[in-house]
């Protein structure tokens, strides 16, 4: 488990996390969602320990990251695949760091086989692709069979098979009653893998919600239905929770709070005849977009007919920083 109280980091003027109280429970895929300079980044340094609070506190499974004595076993992270020696090959890596944290040899083949690297186990590190190094950052970050696993970005640079691969992976390590606790763009990703969302934005909580209810705030529950009897239909309807709009001398009605399925129920149990019932689709993407809208920091404009101009604000922050997988050597 992962609690964050007040969780607070300042760089000079500027605030990279400001504030944050969550907690990510096991048993559950929780994604960590925000726009580039949302302080993601920085949070999970501060987490291992790569950074510390301004103010506030986290702690992994009741203890700050350095109060653990075995810290490998605890918390397994990746927060930049490519932070490893390019001149190691895949397995001394994954040795040298099992020598030093009393993890057995047998724990090294497991996961070289766990995350498909059997065949580039004894290939140096630096000529590896970026899919490749994702592999190896996440053999590294389970290396020390850890209640809690912290990725960050874990799909990135990886083919179908093996955004397939870390699907299943994730939904396991949940499964088996660990702390999953993974960052991403990929909203469709997210979709698919994530139970509950932690969303970010210019360092502040945004939300602390379940994919389901995030989509449902943005409308995502709404039904369409038009009828020939509206005002009919509206008092058929009507009900605790359910919520029914639309405009006067208009056929139409959006209704949340009630299936599609128990509308045309409700509409055939009173002989009103529907012209559609239909819901209203709104995607991850569209509900994240709806929510951080105003929390961008990075904005790209486009000018008809001519090249594309991007206008970004100067991030003086470490929040984008270099980070190095926690628990590797240097």
């Amino acid at each position: 488990m992962i609690v964050a109280q007040q969780l607070t980091k300042r760089y000079g003027e500027k605030t990279a996390v400001d504030r944050l109280d969550f907690t990510v429970k096991p048993g559950t895929v929780t994604g960590f969602l925000g726009p580039n300079g949302a302080g993601k980044s920085t949070t999970m340094r501060m987490i291992v320990g790569l950074d510390a609070p301004s103010s506030g506190s986290v702690t992994v499974n009741g203890r700050r990251y350095a109060e653990h004595s075995a810290p490998l076993q605890e918390v397994g992270a990746l927060l930049e695949a490519k932070s490893i020696h390019p001149g190691r090959s895949a397995f001394n890596h994954l040795n040298t760091l099992a020598l030093t944290h009393g993890i057995p040899r047998s724990r090294v083949d497991e996961v070289v086989e766990l995350t498909g690297l059997q065949s580039v186990a004894k290939k140096r590190a630096g000529a590896f692709s970026l899919g490749m190094g994702q592999r190896l950052g996440i053999a590294a970050a389970l290396l020390g069979d850890p209640a809690t696993i912290m990725l960050d970005e874990p799909v990135n640079g990886l083919d179908p098979e093996g955004v397939l691969w870390i699907r299943h992976l994730l939904t396991g390590l949940a499964e088996e009653g660990r702390t999953v606790f993974v960052s991403s763009h990929l909203m469709s990703e997210m979709a698919l893998v994530a139970d509950h969302l932690i969303i970010v934005g210019r360092g502040r909580l945004l939300a602390d919600t379940t994919v389901r209810d995030l989509i449902r705030q943005s409308g995502g529950d709404t039904v369409k239905v038009a009828s020939s009897d509206p005002a009919r239909l509206r008092e058929v309807l009507a009900g605790s929770g359910v919520e029914i709009t639309g405009r006067s001398g208009s056929e139409e009605l959006l209704v949340t709070g009630m299936e599609a399925r128990s509308i045309g129920l409700k509409a055939a149990e009173h002989n009103i005849a529907l012209f559609e019932l239909s819901t209203k689709g709104v995607s991850l993407e569209e509900a994240f977009m709806e929510l951080t809208r105003d929390d961008v920091e990075y904005h790209g404009l486009t000018t008809v007919g001519g090249p594309a101009a991007t206008v970004e604000s100067v991030e003086t922050a470490k929040s984008d920083e270099t980070a190095v997988t926690a628990g590797s050597a240097v």
